[in-house]
């Protein structure tokens, strides 16, 4: 005869893999919310889904939306100001390395 505790461990214990959800999924449960298209619970309800898990999806959703406004030129200014910054490192390291191969050359023709 199987323990009481193991009984409910083998009975009820949560499966190892987790649902995973498309995106296109995710974005049509939490727009539905958004359009009023019912509560939240309705929502979750006629998706089959939990409503904690419907309340994290929307609020990712709002948290990334203002991302989609963003000024892309902004990003491309701070590349374009990185790509400057390495130009001027990589000039720097040349002109460093043209003075230390002078100062060998000099070295050598008055120690040697």
């Amino acid at each position: 005869m199987i323990p009481l505790f193991l009984f409910f461990l083998t009975k009820y214990s949560m499966s190892k893999n987790r649902k995973r959800y498309a995106a296109t999924f995710k974005t049509k449960a939490v727009l539905d919310i958004l359009s009023n298209q019912g509560t939240l619970n309705e929502v979750a309800s006629k998706y089959q889904i939990d409503s904690t898990m419907l309340s994290k999806w929307k609020h990712a959703f709002l948290d990334a939306c203002p991302s989609i406004f963003e000024d892309k030129r902004k990003k491309d200014d701070k590349l374009i100001e990185k790509e400057v910054y390495i130009g001027d490192l990589e000039k720097k390291v040349g002109q460093l390395t043209i003075e230390r191969d002078w100062l060998k050359k000099k070295s050598d023709e008055l120690l040697g």
